[in-house]
C-alpha cells in the first residue's frame, strides 16, 4: 500500500481536525459539569461560559481550514471531504452550545435523568470521534484503518442508542408531564442532544469515506 508513503500534508488540514475535535471533546465535557452541577446557579454559569469558550475557539479553527483550503493547491485528501468533515464537526460543537443556551433560554427547572443519560452518549460519541479524527493521517496504515473504522462502528453504535433514549424520552414525557410548557422545554432538549450524537454519526460516515477512497 503506497498511500500513506505519497499523501502530501500541505495545509495542516490533520492537525486541524485534532485541534477542533480536543474543542469538541472540552465543550462536550464542560456540557456534561453543567448538568452535573446544573441546581447551583454560579457553577452552572460558569461551565454555560466554558461551553462557549470551547465553542468560539472550534469556529476559529473551522475558519482557518477554509482558509486553508482556498490556498492549498495540493490537499492530503479530497477537497469537499475536507470541507464536509470540518464543518459537520463545526455543528457538533455548535449544537453542543444550543443545548447549553436553551437549557438557560428556557429556564429549565431540574434536570431528568434522560438528559443525564443522552449527555453520557453525547460526551462518548464526542470522544469516539477525536478518536477517529486522530487516526485519519495514518489512514494509509492498514491497523489505523481498521482502528478508525472500529471506533466509527462504536460511534454508530451510541447513536442507536441515544436514539432509543430519546423515544423513552418523549414517550414519558408526554405520558406524564402535566405542564405543557415543561414539555415543549424538554422535548426540544432531548431533540438536540440526539441530534448531537447524529452528527457524531454523520462525521463517522464521512471518516469512513475517507478511509475507503485512500487506504
Amino acid at each position: 500500500m503506497i498511500f500513506g508513503k505519497l499523501l502530501p500534508r500541505e495545509g495542516n488540514f490533520f492537525e486541524l481536525f485534532n485541534q477542533h475535535a480536543q474543542h469538541t471533546v472540552t465543550a462536550a465535557h464542560a456540557f456534561a459539569e453543567l448538568v452535573k452541577h446544573y441546581a447551583d446557579p454560579a457553577l452552572r454559569e460558569r461551565h454555560n461560559r466554558a461551553v462557549d469558550d470551547a465553542e468560539g475557539a472550534a469556529d476559529k479553527v473551522t475558519l482557518e481550514v477554509n482558509r486553508l483550503l482556498h490556498q492549498t493547491f495540493i490537499t492530503p485528501i479530497d477537497r469537499e471531504q475536507i470541507h464536509s468533515l470540518i464543518n459537520t464537526m463545526d455543528d457538533v460543537a455548535d449544537l453542543l452550545q444550543d443545548a447549553a443556551e436553551a437549557m438557560a433560554l428556557y429556564d429549565i427547572r431540574a434536570m431528568t435523568d434522560h438528559i443525564e443519560r443522552l449527555t453520557d452518549l453525547c460526551v462518548r460519541c464526542v470522544e469516539r470521534v477525536k478518536t477517529a479524527v486522530g487516526l485519519l493521517h495514518q489512514v494509509g496504515q492498514p491497523v489505523s484503518a481498521e482502528s478508525a473504522l472500529k471506533t466509527c462502528a462504536e460511534i454508530d453504535q451510541l447513536e442507536g442508542e441515544a436514539d432509543k433514549v430519546l423515544h423513552t424520552a418523549m414517550s414519558k414525557l408526554f405520558r406524564e408531564e402535566p405542564d405543557v410548557r415543561e414539555v415543549i422545554k424538554l422535548k426540544a432538549i432531548y431533540e438536540l442532544l440526539e441530534t448531537v450524537t447524529d452528527k457524531c454519526d454523520d462525521v463517522a460516515k464521512l471518516v469512513e469515506g475517507v478511509i475507503l477512497e485512500n487506504s
